[in-house]
């Protein structure tokens, strides 16, 4: 009997991929895409445990799984950061570019 593909096997690993690059918009992107790699992931993981024998691409969903869980743990710090730099700076500072390079100058000039 011929080997088919894990189903999703390829989605899991794109999504991987996404949640590392979507980290860097906001954070939000990565996170949605690494919670769907994870998901997706532990699904076709368990498919494969029934019957491994029936099934190829195993590889990509564990490849996908772990670029997700990475994806998830920079959008999760990204999402930290930017909260921190809207907590410090103030929503204003930061939609106000003269402000900001003010608030800037200050900060430099007390160190």
């Amino acid at each position: 009997m011929e080997k088919q593909q894990l189903p999703n096997a390829t989605l899991v690993l794109v999504m991987g991929i996404l949640s590392i690059i979507g980290c860097c918009c906001y954070g939000l992107p990565g996170l949605i895409f690494g919670i769907v790699a994870v998901i997706l992931a532990g699904k076709a993981t368990n498919i494969y445990k029934e019957a491994p024998e029936n099934y190829s691409g195993f590889g990509n969903v564990k490849a996908g799984k772990i670029m997700g869980i990475i994806g998830i743990v920079l959008s999760v710090l990204m999402v930290i950061y930017i909260i921190w730099v809207i907590s410090y700076f103030g929503w204003e500072t930061i939609q106000n570019q003269e402000l900001m390079q003010e608030r800037l100058e200050e900060i430099m000039g007390q160190q």
